[in-house]
């Protein structure tokens, strides 16, 4: 039966086009977003890129037809509420000491940034999640904060770019030997953070943060080894984690996010999308959690189809697609990063090169540097059960163009 109450939890980009979705499709019920920020839904990789280093400051990045989206899609904005629980057995969305009655629900919380351990009420210590915490690092920055940031993943790294592009000093300090290992593996982490060094950017790996000291304001990081960096700003960069405590007691699997099947189903009545879902891949075999915006944006729009006919309901299908700037360069990845990667075109020491990822005889992922015109040829490779040798044809036309337009 088709619901006459569709609850979205969650006001990111999964639920935003979860809402889009349900009125193209033609729900004429009732549609209630529950968000726990005051904002409406805007969208997020700017906050680490154009807002924090356009040379002036930037509006909030709403997502376009957010701001009026209360009448343009007839949606009762609950805002600057965080549900705190539900009741699947009875269909019943607690928020605060309040309760709200559903048919469907679907769950798009997304994740939370990983919190450093510091003395309470210390200024200017922040995490980059949030459009808060970006306006946080602008202000600082705009005043010319000695800058420090801790980890060296993709928002740290993208933070570390726009100081630099203002011309001042930065330190980045990663707790592992290499950074981003866990993202792209060992040896693609140390091709990309070499980046780093050739913009005269200070990494400093396989040294933990002891303590971040200062009265009321932040004067600097010590470090395990007995480093003292002085700072004004501290950017903690150090991952995220699924928006699931609320859930703790709902019986649901929330182990590294909602566990869904591979229609984004999580249980009866109940769908999850997003940064906070954890879904069974058909195209992998596997269950994957992924923190890209492409997944966001596709999951939400797929769930809610299923949401609204799930007797017909289809698996999501879906390669991940991820990038990142630093720099001036567009570093993207399609794929899985799994095993050791082939270089196959361009050279790792410099700032373009494509290399190819591999699972036997499959071709599993590939990760470009400023080779933007490849990656989503290598990505509809992937999701075609592409073979390591056409990867390996696929690149060997691909450079034959890039020489003949060189």
């Amino acid at each position: 039966m088709t619901p006459n109450h569709i609850v979205v939890i969650g006001g990111s980009l999964a639920g935003a086009r979860a809402l889009e979705a349900a009125r193209r499709l033609g729900f004429a019920g009732r549609l209630t977003l529950v968000g726990a920020e005051a904002h409406v839904p805007y969208d997020r990789p700017p906050l680490s890129k154009d807002f924090l280093d356009a040379d002036k400051a930037s509006a909030i990045p709403y997502f376009s037809g957010a701001e009026d989206m209360a009448k343009r899609l007839d949606v009762q904005l609950l805002l600057g509420k965080a549900a705190t629980g539900i009741d699947l057995t009875h269909r019943k969305l607690r928020i605060d000491e309040s309760t709200l009655d559903y048919d469907a629900a679907l769950i798009a919380t997304g994740a939370s940034a990983r919190a450093l351990s510091t003395p309470p009420n210390l200024n200017g210590v922040s995490t980059l999640r949030t459009v808060d915490d970006a306006q946080r690092v602008r202000a600082a920055m705009d005043r010319g904060a000695r800058v420090v940031v801790i980890g060296a993943g993709f928002i740290g790294s993208e933070v570390a770019s726009a100081v630099r592009k203002r011309g001042s000093q930065v330190t980045m300090i990663e707790a592992l030997p290499v950074p981003l290992a866990r993202a792209v593996g060992r040896t693609a982490g140390q091709w990309l953070s070499a980046v780093h060094a050739r913009h005269g950017t200070e990494l400093i790996c396989g040294v933990a943060v002891d303590a971040v000291v200062g009265n009321d304001t932040v004067e600097g990081v010590l470090l395990a080894d007995g480093r003292s960096i002085p700072a004004d700003l501290v950017v903690v960069g150090i991952g995220a984690i699924p928006a699931t405590d609320w859930l703790a007691d709902s019986g649901l699997d929330i182990e590294n996010g909602i566990l869904c099947d591979a229609t984004m189903r999580a249980a009866d009545s109940v769908w999850a999308a997003g940064d906070v879902s954890r879904w069974y891949s058909q195209d992998f075999k596997m269950h994957l959690r992924v923190e890209h915006w492409t997944n966001a944006a596709d999951q939400g729009a797929h769930a809610m189809r299923n949401l609204l006919d799930p007797a017909h309901a289809t698996p999501y299908r879906h390669i991940p697609y991820f990038w990142s700037d630093w720099y001036g360069h567009r570093i993207q990845l399609a794929g899985l990063a799994v095993g050791e990667p082939t270089v196959v075109a361009g050279d790792t020491s410099t700032d373009k090169f494509v290399a190819l990822f591999r699972d036997g005889e499959r071709l599993v992922g590939a990760l470009c540097l400023n080779r933007r015109a490849d990656v989503m040829r290598y990505r509809a490779l992937i999701a075609e059960g592409g073979s390591w040798t056409d990867g390996l044809e696929l690149a060997r036309q691909r450079n034959a163009v890039v020489s003949a337009n060189a």
